[in-house]
């Protein structure tokens, strides 16, 4: 193993490290448009994120949470990867882990890897229907404390254990 020397003037300090964090978009982007994705990129900008991690859901994962029927896994995530080729800003990542697993995913799991690879701290974006499914899971309680929310919109009907958290989720603006 090398070692790098680097030689600084007496008494340098390193800049303080203006952005810092990871926001996390967990979601099927079945049916996120375009605009929804440009304004979780500009709430992670207005908000100083070092990374937006764009998080697509199996079908499996998704069939489980929400009995719905959507496009196969790579098409989703092509999709995101040809928007976030458009967009032409470093910090956006699409990460493929759950389509690497190829089945369902559990909650825990996916969001014991994202806070294990990525920097903290972690905010999660959610629309508020998935805010909702997060919350009614018995995990919930635990997870809440390590990670905020975000969410895309205000919520219509909010679930008792959101209610009791509301310390640790915001709407984005």
């Amino acid at each position: 193993m090398t070692r790098n020397i680097v030689h600084v003037p007496y008494g340098y300090e390193p800049p303080v490290e203006q952005r810092k964090g990871t926001l996390i978009f967990y979601d099927s982007f079945e049916h996120i448009q375009d605009s929804e994705l440009a304004a979780a990129a500009k709430t992670a900008t207005d908000r100083k994120f070092t990374k937006l991690v764009l998080y697509p859901l199996h079908e499996e994962t998704v069939r489980r949470l929400s009995k719905e029927p959507v496009q196969a896994f790579y098409k989703r995530e092509d999709r995101l990867h040809e928007w976030k080729r458009e967009q032409g800003v470093s910090f956006i990542t699409v990460e493929g882990w759950e389509g690497k697993r190829k089945k369902y995913t559990p909650l825990d799991s996916a969001l014991r890897h994202l806070t294990e690879r990525y920097p903290a701290p972690h905010f999660l974006y959610l629309t508020p229907d998935m805010a909702n499914q997060f919350a009614s899971f018995s995990s919930f309680e635990e997870w809440i404390v390590k990670v905020r929310l975000l969410l895309a919109e205000a919520p219509a009907f909010i679930h008792p254990r959101l209610e009791k958290y509301r310390h640790r989720w915001d709407v984005a603006e």
